[in-house]
């Protein structure tokens, strides 16, 4: 099977206001067979673009001229729920994870990632899988705290089965599903189920807003 072939489908978008660094991605991405539908060095411009050219993943920089990667990760997602954002950022700072992944990023990569890795985090991004980098998926990780530790008096607050959990903790320090699969030995279907059946049990609608519910219920507070 001809992998590059396969990803022609993938339409993605580059976003950032280095033109060399924009350039490079957008051709190491081209080389590997994604369908580069637009570039874009600002937010005004990513904005104005994206309409027309309706792009899968949208791969930008948080630090980019007004406005900002966060702002437009939100308005991106704003007019069509279905964008993959992959923000690719020379921050790894925690605060621009949470305000990333709160818009509604489905990844975080830092820039230092190898081109491999850039491949690989658009091809799962593309498939609706959340990807960050190593060093900062126990940020995300935090999350599930909360689905898990629910103070037992809230008779409202969702509970969450331990297989449940577990596939979740795992889904959040960014294994695939079938990763996740091989892990616990069960199915792909299976793990797709489990976390089906969270989404279901908070009334979300997909795995970016759970990241973003999780994290407003206080992933960025600091432990007591």
């Amino acid at each position: 099977m001809n992998q590059a072939a396969d990803r022609t489908g993938i339409r993605v978008m580059v976003v950032d206001d280095h033109p060399m660094w924009r350039d490079g991605v957008a051709r190491d991405l081209t080389e590997a067979g994604f369908s580069i539908v637009a570039t874009a060095g600002t937010g005004t411009e990513a904005l104005t673009r994206f309409p027309a050219t309706q792009p899968d993943v949208v791969v930008l920089d948080l630090q980019i001229p007004e406005p900002n990667g966060v702002e437009v990760t939100a308005e991106l997602i704003r007019q069509n729920a279905a964008v993959k954002v992959l923000v690719l950022s020379a921050s790894g700072e925690q605060n621009d994870v949470l305000e990333a992944v709160k818009a509604g990023a489905i990844g975080y990569l830092v820039k230092s990632a190898s081109r491999p890795e850039l491949i690989a985090a658009v091809d799962r991004v593309a498939a609706g899988e959340t990807v960050f980098t190593p060093g900062l998926a126990g940020l995300v990780l935090g999350e599930y705290r909360r689905l898990v530790d629910a103070p037992a008096e809230d008779s409202t607050a969702p509970r969450l089965t331990e297989r449940e959990t577990e596939v979740l903790r795992l889904v959040a320090k960014g294994l695939s599903y079938k990763d996740v699969a091989d892990r616990l030995v069960i199915s792909h279907r299976t793990v797709q189920n489990h976390v089906q059946n969270t989404l279901r049990k908070l009334q979300l609608h997909n795995r970016v807003q759970l990241v973003r519910y999780a994290i407003e219920q206080g992933l960025d507070e600091t432990e007591e």
